[in-house]
């Protein structure tokens, strides 16, 4: 068993470099599953979801062959099993997308039904609307998916509610469908953008992508042959840029979009906090104590349900009282339970929190209850006085790559240490 130490407080300072999206990552490697032939990705986040998803393609018969440490070389043409390994399935929530690739590939997809965070229920029946649509036949029993179709063929669908999975897997589905896929109501992230970029580079027709109407003109196969990056990654970008600003710090953030990141650039600016972007990196810097704030999440262009238990750490310790309503998971602010632990006021009800701030946080033993709150810990260790120690480090590690080493270049002292659990 691993954690992480961090003493503080320390403010954070100096220039970090952001990885490949992670929630782009996770969809485009199923989509070489699509591709008769071969395609190397580079500007991938080393983490376990992403060694993970490659692992299950080289048991359905996928060549994957590592160049360095960021760059993979897919070779899919000859797939020998259209059943994906069901233990390594549930391990994440992204595994629900190999559906659509093999369906669209093979004609049949068995995958068992998706893991990852437990953020609430997060059913998938805007998933198996479109794949339905499109004419196959989806069960689902004994914990796993099956879907099965003579032929995929286009048809007009409308998303019920704005589903970034789903929106993916139904353009996944579709790429090789006979006519034009509509999809209504389709979700805009930048990482759905990335997924039909990369689609379209090995010979796909898909129009819209960014807009809440996408078109998929079917196409006979996609042939590959081609190198693809992937987009920077938002959600870490927006992980340091309030990690300057919760530890009272001035962090420079390399290699990313900051188009992506208005809608956080926004919110620092309204508590006071100082930005300065400039084409591919953005600056972050403290000044004085921030103000309260209040904040939504929503789909994108809103702001990020991603970002938000790493912003409930910069209120915590804003003047005045915040509110947070969470739109999208209900079960995301298990971390203020952590935060309070650390000498936070945050009370809870439904899918809004109410912050009262203090003026500073103290160290303490706390669990990283998902993904996002676990890099939330890591900022709230690095602005606390005294000693935190982070456990369930495994959710961390799915989506940030070596993230104390990049806190540590900024200064923080933090260390990952073994420890056996009593």
């Amino acid at each position: 068993m691993e954690k992480l130490v961090i003493t503080g407080p320390t403010p954070l300072r100096g220039d970090v470099k952001i990885s490949g999206a992670k929630n782009a990552a996770v969809a485009i490697i199923p989509a070489t599953i699509l591709i008769n032939g071969i395609c190397t990705i580079e500007n991938l986040p080393n983490i376990s979801d992403v060694k993970t998803y490659c692992e299950i393609l080289e048991s359905l018969g996928v060549k994957v062959t590592w160049i360095n440490r960021h760059t993979v070389q897919i070779d899919s043409r000859k797939i020998t099993s259209s059943t994906a390994s069901l233990e390594l399935t549930r391990k994440f929530r992204a595994s629900y997308y190999l559906i659509g690739s093999l369906l669209g590939r093979c004609g049949r997809a068995e995958v068992g039904l998706p893991g990852g965070c437990n953020l609430g229920p997060r059913p998938i029946d805007q998933h198996i609307k479109g794949f339905e649509s499109l004419g196959a036949h989806v069960d689902v029993s004994s914990g796993n998916i099956t879907a099965t179709c003579e032929k995929l063929k286009a048809n007009s669908i409308y998303m019920d509610i704005v589903s970034v999975g789903a929106t993916m897997n139904v353009m996944l589905a579709s790429v090789l469908a006979e006519g034009t896929t509509t999809i209504d109501n389709a979700a805009k992230e930048p990482h759905i953008v990335d997924l039909a970029n990369f689609l379209n580079t090995m010979g796909a027709d898909i129009r819209g992508a960014g807009t809440d109407v996408i078109k998929v003109n079917g196409v006979k196969e996609l042939k590959g042959n081609a190198t693809y990056s992937i987009v920077p990654d938002q959600i870490e970008a927006g992980t340091f840029m309030l990690a300057a600003i919760a530890s009272k710090g001035d962090i420079t953030i390399h290699n990313c979009i900051t188009k992506h990141l208005e809608p956080i650039i926004a919110k620092i600016l309204e508590m006071g906090g100082n930005v300065d972007a400039n084409g591919d990196h953005v600056r972050v810097w403290w000044s004085k104590r921030t103000t309260k704030a209040n904040v939504k999440t929503l789909p994108y262009p809103g702001f990020p349900t991603d970002l938000q238990s790493q912003m409930g750490v910069c209120l915590a310790m804003s003047s005045g009282t915040s509110i947070i309503n969470e739109s999208i998971w209900e079960s995301r602010f298990q971390y203020t339970q952590e935060l309070n632990k650390m000498g936070a006021k945050i009370t809870t009800s439904g899918k809004t929190a109410v912050f009262e701030g203090v003026e500073y946080l103290y160290g303490a033993p706390v669990n990283a209850t998902d993904l996002r709150a676990g890099a939330a810990l890591i900022i709230a260790g690095t602005s606390a006085s005294g000693k935190t120690e982070v456990f369930n480090l495994h959710h961390i590690d799915r989506g940030y790559e070596n993230i104390e080493e990049k806190f540590r270049k900024l200064g923080a002292k933090i260390e990952r240490v073994k420890y056996t659990e009593e």
